[in-house]
């Protein structure tokens, strides 16, 4: 698959050949599926907690005595169903992250990247080196290149004056080729990859 390459001035500096193995997949909804809810759930706090009734700051002590009141059978004030009683059944501290085989990952990503190539979303460009930082410069330059939503993927790393220049705009994502991810792929109507990234992907994949 052969793909032209472009410059952030909106000029061509030839051509790429992308591996198919890798961009011309046919993609399956039902990877992609699993592993954004594999992200997801694995970003999740899962801080979330309240105090049950082993908790709560009452009194053990039996209400009253068993029988002979007319009253229902209660024990501990700690009980739910008492106003400063513990919750029954509440979310507790804990891990929502699962398990998905290393080769599923390693699929998921293609299938993402062959999503983009397969609806012509995917931009190659030679590098991301500007020459200042500022964010005015960078929207200005974006909308003539027709990147509303984009994730930008560069090299091991990115060009510190693109990276801050870019770190503000709205539905702009920058990241180095390690961080490249589904989720993020997936989330923007874009996806805009260097020379080297495209070479780090495929030796990755090799």
């Amino acid at each position: 698959m052969k793909l032209d390459v472009t410059t952030l001035d909106g000029g061509t500096a030839g051509s790429v050949e992308l591996n198919e193995a890798i961009f011309g997949l046919e993609p399956r909804a039902d990877i992609l599926h699993r592993m954004v809810r594999y992200q997801l759930a694995k970003r999740r706090a899962g801080t979330h907690a309240v105090k049950n009734r082993s908790d709560v700051d009452r009194t053990s002590k039996k209400l009253y005595k068993q029988k002979g009141t007319g009253n229902a059978r209660h024990g501990a004030a700690s009980a739910p169903q008492f106003r400063g009683g513990g919750r029954a059944f509440g979310p507790v501290v804990r891990d929502h992250a699962h398990d998905l085989p290393k080769k599923v990952r390693a699929l998921a990503l293609k299938h993402a990247l062959s999503s983009k190539a397969k609806t012509s979303t995917l931009i190659v460009v030679d590098d991301l080196k500007v020459e200042n930082h500022k964010t005015k410069a960078m929207v200005e330059r974006l909308g003539k290149l027709g990147w509303s939503s984009a994730l930008i993927i560069g090299g091991p790393e990115v060009d510190e004056n693109f990276g801050r220049a870019a770190r503000s705009v709205a539905k702009i994502d920058v990241l180095p080729v390690q961080g490249i991810n589904v989720y993020d792929i997936l989330r923007r109507d874009t996806l805009v990859l260097t020379r080297a990234a495209v070479d780090a992907l495929e030796e990755r994949f090799k």
